[in-house]
């Protein structure tokens, strides 16, 4: 991949396209790596693929850039996607969260209310740069997308008819055994999504305290829902977030093939 810096833009982008990058960008790349007038800049906008574009214009307040080349073309078709319900933990954590989430390929993630949540305090400004920032880094052609958060009750009337509903279930149904002995417990997740096929989901991890009986009850009794267990530790929330997308994506998502490939292959296509 080349080396030049890589921004999300809101800007149309096509050969010989001129604009303007914001205030924010602009110092970043003039004052903070210092880039003079002809220097590459690489850019995406999350439908138009990524471009190679020259710094046409550099001063201390404003930079302008010309749209050069297409680096990648953008994905075509309907992929399977995951998306990601997550209960909000402590900020920092949070964070980690939405990073993580947005570099394992999450296209939509929603902040979700149970009734052990830490914190319902939730900046959905914050965490859309957060996940901005590791686009741009990851090499996303695209943005997930953050949405409001909403109690698990509410959430759960939003799901698209016919997706299935990942639910990170760690515990059992007898409370007199450790762990919660072996009753109740759900299938390995990997064996659960090998079942599932290849279909677009939600994955739903829960609070550092877990769901409530009551929950937990409510969301089994539910055809679209699939309870899964990530193994016999019992992880951090942050862990299982990055633990269940990791082997999603390993066994239904885009690990089995080479993006950049699929990107020309799309790319000499709509050339043909």
């Amino acid at each position: 991949m080349s080396s030049a810096p890589r921004l999300f833009v809101d800007f149309d982008l096509s050969e010989g396209v001129s604009a303007e990058l914001s205030d924010e960008q602009s110092n970043y790349l003039a004052r903070v790596l210092r880039l003079p007038a002809g220097a590459s800049v690489r850019l995406f906008n999350g439908k138009d693929g990524e471009w190679t574009c020259e710094l046409a214009e550099v001063s201390r307040r404003s930079v302008t850039v010309v749209v050069r080349d297409q680096f990648r073309a953008q994905p075509t078709g309907n992929a399977v996607s995951i998306d990601l319900w997550f209960a909000p933990v402590k900020k920092a954590r949070t964070d980690f969260i939405v990073e993580k989430a947005t570099e394992l390929g999450a296209l939509a993630i929603r902040p979700v209310i149970t009734s052990r949540t830490q914190s319902d305090r939730v900046r959905v400004d914050r965490l859309a740069k957060i996940a901005l920032e590791a686009a741009e880094q990851t090499e996303r052609l695209d943005l997930p997308e953050i949405n409001e958060p909403l109690t698990l009750e509410k959430a759960l009337t939003t799901l698209e008819l016919g997706k299935s509903l990942i639910f990170c279930d760690e515990a059992g149904d007898d409370t007199g055994q450790p762990w919660g002995g072996e009753t109740g417990r759900a299938r390995p997740i990997r064996e659960a999504l090998q079942a599932l096929g290849a279909q677009s989901a939600t994955l739903l991890v829960g609070p550092e305290g877990g769901f409530t009986s009551e929950e937990r009850a409510s969301l089994r009794e539910k055809e679209f829902v699939c309870p899964v267990t990530l193994g016999p530790r019992i992880l951090r929330a942050e862990t299982a977030v990055v633990a269940g997308l990791a082997v999603w994506q390993s066994v239904v998502g885009d690990w089995g093939r080479d993006p950049y490939l699929d990107s020309v292959a799309d790319s000499r296509g709509a050339k043909n």
